[in-house]
């Protein structure tokens, strides 16, 4: 304790560090960032915009870049996401800041971050234009974890050779994330191909009954091929599965270079 004091008398810890460093969280008035995750669960905690107004979010995306160098907000909507680029450009000039509007995220970095390195590959496959929210999401937070990460998009089984022509892609990868809606055949199928681990992210693309993701979510459930299953429209929490498959991966390499 007297060594975080210590460093915080001297400037090199910010009373924010030094609050995670030692209680293993960062408390603000919008809630308490999990500072600690990273180092207990190999991931960064996520700040969901959902259900927080931007002044919240931007207030725990500043305690996050505070405490561990950098911020990962999903489910941001514009007014949010332009929040908190105005907080880091005020709070953390040097910071960068990355919006995939698309994804709905926002990554922020502040300039001395070094980000992980994951000796690993991600491949985030999916079957239509449509399914891109939830795909994009899955890559952005798979990346946060370090692994290098590959999209590979509108492929379809309604159009076999679409998959079949990204084969290599596919077999090159340490772990899949498989994302469609309507039925959901392209992750069964991938994972027929495939000996890397598949997660198949099931997506609310479709109409009628089971239209909202039901029929995805409950083909997968039921594959006929090994693969686990998130819940529907779930990006971050197949991205975060893909990060620890792939932190696992690169564990097991440097094990066997022993």
């Amino acid at each position: 304790m007297r060594e975080t004091l210590e460093a915080v008398a001297a400037g090199d810890l910010t009373p924010a560090q030094a609050e995670a460093r030692l209680r293993g969280y960062a408390t603000t008035e919008a809630g308490r960032f999990d500072a600690a995750r990273e180092h207990r669960r190999g991931i960064p905690e996520g700040i969901l915009a959902e259900g927080k107004t931007p002044a919240e979010v931007a207030a725990m995306a500043d305690a996050a870049v505070d405490s561990t160098g950098r911020a990962l907000v999903t489910r941001a909507d514009d007014e949010t996401a332009e929040q908190v680029r105005a907080y880091m450009d005020q709070e953390h000039p040097e910071a960068t800041v990355e919006r995939d509007a698309r994804a709905r995220t926002v990554v922020v970095h502040a300039d001395d971050y070094v980000p992980p390195a994951v000796d690993a590959d991600v491949v985030v496959v999916s079957g239509g234009t449509a399914d891109a929210p939830a795909a994009r999401e899955a890559a952005v937070v798979a990346g946060e974890a370090g692994p290098r990460v590959e999209t590979v998009e509108d492929v379809g089984v309604a159009n076999l050779t679409r998959v079949l022509d990204e084969l290599d892609a596919l077999r090159g990868a340490d772990v899949v994330v498989a994302v469609a809606g309507r039925e959901a055949a392209l992750p069964p199928v991938v994972a027929g191909l495939v000996g890397a681990p598949v997660i198949g992210l099931p997506t609310s693309t479709g109409y009628g009954v089971g239209g909202d993701g039901k029929a995805a979510l409950l083909g997968l459930l039921q594959s006929c091929t090994v693969l686990s299953v998130v819940n529907v429209d779930a990006g971050f929490v197949a991205g975060t599965q893909a990060g620890l498959i792939a932190i696992g991966v690169d564990g097991s390499r440097d094990g066997g270079d022993d």
